[in-house]
C-alpha cells in the first residue's frame, strides 16, 4: 500500500511538472504552429506541384438552406495553369482561398443562371481577384442575359469601398482600372439542333455552355470544360436534361446538382405543422425544378460518365450518416463511382490519362 501511495505521488508530481512545462511552452509552440501554417498557406504556390491537367475545386456544394458544412454553389477549375470559376455562392470565395486556388489568376467567372444563391459571393471574389492579382482591367464575367445588370449592381455596391482600398494600399496594389467586373452575356441557340455554344476555345482549353431546364428561370446553363484529353461537366441547376446528357457524352466527371424529394417533403410537412406556411410552400415548390439523385444517376449512366459527383445538395447533410438517405437508389442506376461532394474537395484529372484523384484540401 505504501509503495502504491509513493507511485501515485510520483505520477502526480510528474503530471504537475508536465502541465507547468506545457503552460510555459504554450506561446513558443503556438508561434511555431502559426508560422508553419502561414508558410504552407501564404508562403508558397499550392498549385505548383499539380500535374498538368484539369483540377476541380469544390468551393461550395450547398444551397440557400443554412448549412454549417457547405458554402453556396461554387466550383473552381484549373485547366493547366489557367483559372476559371463557375458560380460563386456565399462563402465560396473564402473556401477557395483556404484551398489555395489562385484567385489572383482568375481569367473569367461563368454563371450558370441568375438565382441569387449562385452569385451572392460575387462582390468578395471581385475584390480578392482585383487586389490579389493586382489587376489592371476588370474581371470578365459571363452568364445568361441579365448578367450585365447583376455585375453593374456589384460594381456600384463596391465602388466606395474600392476607393478606400486604393487610398490605403496604393494604385500599384489596388489599381482603379482593374476594379470590378465586366459582363458578357451568353446566348445559346434554342432548339433540338442547338442549345449549346462554345464560349471559349483557346490554348487547348474548350468550354461549352449548355442550356438546361430550370424553368421558370430562363436561360440556365450547365458547362463542359475540356483540357488535355480530359473533361468535366457541371449541370448547373436543372431537372433531368437530355441536352446535358448529349453534351456530357464520355465525360470523365459529371458534377450534378440534386434534391432528395422525400427528405424535403418531410421538412415541408414539419414547417407546415409549426405554422411556417411560407417556408412550407417554398420547400414544396423547389421540388419541381431540381433533379433527384436518381435523375442525376440516370444522366451519368446515359452519358457514359466516368464518375458522378453531387454538388448543390438539397437538403443540408451535416453528417455523412445522411448520405445514403440522400442518394436513395442512385447506386442501382449508375454503377460507376458516386461521390457526395463536400466543400474543400479537389478532383484532379491528369492530362492524357484516365486517373481521378480525390482529396480534401482544408
Amino acid at each position: 500500500m505504501k509503495a502504491l501511495r509513493i507511485a501515485l505521488g510520483v505520477i502526480a508530481v510528474l503530471a504537475i511538472a508536465l502541465g507547468a512545462a506545457a503552460y510555459t511552452l504554450r506561446k513558443p509552440l503556438a508561434e511555431r504552429v502559426f508560422r508553419s501554417v502561414v508558410a504552407d498557406t501564404i508562403g508558397r504556390d499550392r498549385t505548383a506541384d499539380l500535374a498538368d491537367g484539369l483540377h476541380v475545386y469544390l468551393c461550395g456544394t450547398g444551397s440557400p438552406m443554412p448549412d454549417p458544412q457547405r458554402a453556396g454553389p461554387c466550383v473552381g477549375v484549373l485547366a493547366g495553369k489557367r483559372a476559371f470559376l463557375f458560380d460563386i455562392g456565399s462563402g465560396g470565395a473564402r473556401r477557395l482561398a483556404r484551398m489555395g486556388f489562385p484567385v489572383g489568376q482568375l481569367e473569367r467567372v461563368y454563371l450558370s443562371h441568375l438565382h441569387s444563391d449562385h452569385f451572392d459571393g460575387l462582390g468578395e471574389i471581385l475584390l480578392q481577384a482585383w487586389v490579389g492579382g493586382s489587376r489592371s482591367s476588370p474581371l470578365p464575367i459571363s452568364g445568361p442575359v441579365g448578367v450585365e445588370e447583376v455585375v453593374a449592381g456589384f460594381n456600384a455596391a463596391y465602388r466606395i469601398d474600392s476607393g478606400y482600398r486604393t487610398a490605403h494600399h496604393g494604385a500599384a496594389v489596388a489599381n482603379p482600372a482593374g476594379f470590378g467586373g465586366v459582363a458578357t452575356p451568353i446566348q445559346a441557340p434554342i432548339g433540338p439542333a442547338g442549345e449549346a455554344i462554345v464560349v471559349l476555345d483557346d490554348g487547348g482549353v474548350r468550354i461549352t455552355a449548355v442550356r438546361v431546364n430550370h424553368g421558370p428561370i430562363e436561360p440556365a446553363y450547365g458547362y463542359r470544360i475540356e483540357y488535355g484529353g480530359r473533361s468535366v461537366v457541371l449541370s448547373g441547376d436543372t431537372i433531368y436534361s437530355p441536352v446535358l446528357v448529349r453534351e456530357a457524352k464520355g465525360t470523365d466527371v459529371l458534377l450534378h446538382e440534386a434534391l432528395a424529394p422525400a427528405m424535403v417533403k418531410d421538412m415541408a410537412a414539419a414547417a407546415a405543422s409549426s405554422g411556417q406556411a411560407n417556408l412550407s410552400t417554398v420547400l414544396t415548390d423547389i421540388q419541381n425544378y431540381h433533379a433527384t439523385p436518381e435523375d442525376a444517376a440516370r444522366a451519368a449512366k446515359e452519358a457514359g460518365a466516368g464518375a458522378l459527383v453531387f454538388y448543390h445538395i438539397v437538403p443540408p447533410l451535416p453528417v455523412a450518416l445522411l448520405y445514403p438517405l440522400f442518394l436513395g437508389d442512385a447506386g442501382k442506376i449508375f454503377d460507376g463511382p458516386i461521390v457526395v461532394g463536400e466543400d474543400g474537395m479537389r478532383l484532379s484529372l491528369p492530362a492524357g490519362s484516365d486517373e481521378l484523384d480525390r482529396r480534401m484540401i482544408r
